[in-house]
């Protein structure tokens, strides 16, 4: 079947697989061929997207794995609001093989999770951890979330990094699926104070870097 044709069934499957799961589950179909307005389809209101708007943090790294894309089963995460989630993300292929698309399913898990966490405290253990993902209909916040996530993991503001630092930020980014973002480069290279040609100079270096290595192993 054609993408257009898998979107356009699945389209019909997506309310009554939220409604099979009550008003915990909501269901998202993505277009990764628009990925900044992903979202074709969508019952259920857990991250408050609406048709039209982008994918999570999740669905850029499955777009950046391309055709390599595997299934990401019950990823549990915590939306901007602190509701708890487990999401379910199956990538989508055309005739040729080719990835085209996701569907989504995310679960409101937080009253389960506050259980859990009650229980662990109880035992003398401590409350999992869970990483926050910025679910929005905005891309542009997506990508803020990654840097921010990011800079926050170098402990120090990206705007100050040198080259060297820098490009193994670029590095991540770029395998994060961010520069998949129609406009994520010159926003990108804002955040970081450089200019556009000097992130595109710095990002062709790292992906040339990867292609050695590739070819070496």
């Amino acid at each position: 079947m054609t993408a257009d044709a898998i979107l356009d069934a699945l389209k019909d499957v997506v309310p009554g697989l939220a409604a099979t799961f009550g008003r915990s589950c909501e269901v998202v179909l993505h277009d990764y061929r628009r990925p900044e307005h992903s979202v074709v389809a969508v019952a259920g209101d857990l991250t408050g997207r609406h048709v039209g708007g982008a994918m999570s943090e999740i669905g850029l790294s499955v777009l950046a794995r391309g055709d390599d894309a595997e299934n990401e089963l019950n990823h549990v995460t915590r939306t901007p609001s602190g509701r708890t989630v487990k999401s379910s993300t199956l990538p989508l292929r055309d005739e040729h093989g080719h990835v085209f698309g996701a569907l989504c399913v995310n679960l409101d898990v937080t009253a389960l999770r506050q259980v859990g966490d009650l229980l662990a405290d109880l035992a003398g253990g401590e409350p999992a951890a869970v990483p926050t993902t910025t679910f929005t209909d905005d891309v542009d916040e997506v990508v803020d979330a990654v840097v921010r996530a990011e800079e926050l993991a170098l402990a120090k503001p990206v705007d100050g990094l040198s080259r060297r630092e820098r490009l193994p930020l670029l590095r991540t980014l770029d395998r994060r699926g961010v520069f998949r973002v129609r406009g994520a480069a010159p926003r990108v290279a804002a955040r970081l104070g450089i200019s556009r040609a000097s992130l595109y100079a710095d990002l062709a270096q790292c992906r040339g870097a990867d292609d050695t290595r590739t070819e070496e192993r």
